[in-house]
């Protein structure tokens, strides 16, 4: 699936879930943010949607869907 808006794939449903799980057992956004740099993962924002990339090249692996916590 592609988003029309930034050109950028949808996340598999593995990471996906990954981020989801890390998510919730991370008390603020900043430390979630954190937590994942310490796995190679970096989310940045771009316009309203958040785009993952892969550290420390900063590959784009997808973006996250609009109602993620």
């Amino acid at each position: 699936m592609l988003n029309a808006e930034t050109g950028t794939p949808m996340l598999e449903t593995d990471t996906l879930d990954f981020l989801a799980k890390e998510r919730q057992k991370s008390l603020s956004k900043r430390e979630w943010h954190f937590r994942m740099k310490g796995y190679g993962f970096g989310i940045r924002d771009h316009g309203d949607r958040q785009v993952v990339t892969k550290l420390p090249q900063g590959i784009t692996l997808g973006i996250l869907p609009a109602n993620f916590a």
